[in-house]
């Protein structure tokens, strides 16, 4: 029974052969980056010396967590910040992206659409360093033009990365700002799904647009939106290091040092590796927590789920 199931694996391999070959590319990528490199998780719990390698370097069980957790003055801080960063994310960005898309869908010039469309996918394709140093220059309390325009309407100006309770409101409308064209892309492919018979029934019945958008466009974008959320849960102890390492400064710490940039200042400028890999193995394991957890939500309310 084994062999015959092989035997039918390899027929279809060979049936399908260029399709196989076109993925191998993206297989060998996540051996190469993803899986090979998993073995360094262990000097997490070593006190780890490059002269000595991973196998030779002494075994020290929990003391890099505990140093974290207990020693580590700022760590709740860090943990704070992370958390509030990315609760806002998922509270204002994910559902930008929906309604933004049934806008899109609600637009019956077609050139107009795409155009819009283009104008909100352009600031996917610029760099996070581009996008930060935008936003430098837009909110510099001597000449940036939010400022030229806080002075027009009789406002003192403000210096907005150099306050601590700005940082998350300009972290979060970036994102949005960066992301938010992109991200309908696999809104307006379920949408593209949606049987039109179902409108057409839905007309008949009585139904207006608000209604047909509600339980016919909107309950076909489910299933998309509850694989994403529940994808998006995994990264849910990590943000986008490189925007705040590039946004933040001394003013500003008390909000936006989170634990990607504490890490990297443990990990890369003091190369205490072995402390830097045990709170990223703390962060990859509540992503997965909160993946696992998620996904058994989703399966027993929907009929969607990523296993």
């Amino acid at each position: 029974m084994v062999v015959s199931k092989w035997k039918a694996g390899w027929q279809t391999a060979r049936k399908h052969k260029a399709l196989y070959l076109l993925m191998l590319p993206g297989i060998l990528y996540y051996i190469i980056f993803k899986y090979v490199p998993m073995y360094g998780v262990v000097i997490a719990f070593q006190d780890y010396s490059m002269g000595k390698g991973v196998f030779g370097s002494k075994f020290v069980g929990m003391k890099h967590f505990v140093e974290f957790f207990v020693n580590t003055p700022d760590s709740w801080k860090l943990i704070r910040n992370t958390v509030l960063l990315n609760s806002y994310d998922l509270l204002f960005h994910f559902p930008a992206p929906i309604i933004l898309a049934l806008l899109f869908n609600e637009l019956k010039n077609k050139y107009f659409r795409r155009f819009v469309q283009t104008i909100s996918y352009m600031p996917h394709f610029l760099s996070t360093v581009v996008i930060a140093g935008i936003l430098v220059i837009f909110l510099s309390p001597t000449t940036g033009i939010v400022n030229f325009a806080l002075k027009w309407l009789g406002t003192e100006p403000i210096m907005f990365l150099g306050i601590p309770e700005w940082f998350r409101t300009i972290y979060v409308g970036s994102e949005i700002w960066q992301k938010i064209g992109w991200g309908t892309i696999l809104y307006l492919a379920a949408i593209a799904g949606v049987d039109p018979a179902l409108y057409e029934a839905a007309k008949m019945d009585g139904a207006n647009r608000y209604h047909q958008i509600r339980h016919i466009t909107f309950v076909g974008m489910i299933p998309v939106m509850v694989i994403l959320f529940v994808l998006n849960l995994g990264h849910f102890m990590e943000i986008g290091f490189h925007k705040i390492i590039l946004l933040y400064n001394p003013l500003n710490y008390e909000t936006a040092d989170v634990i990607n940039t504490f890490v990297y200042r443990r990990g890369i400028l003091d190369a205490d590796f072995s402390f830097a890999s045990a709170v990223g193995l703390f962060q990859s394991a509540i992503g997965l927590i909160l993946v696992v957890i998620a996904n058994r939500v989703a399966r027993k309310y929907s009929e969607t789920s990523l296993w």
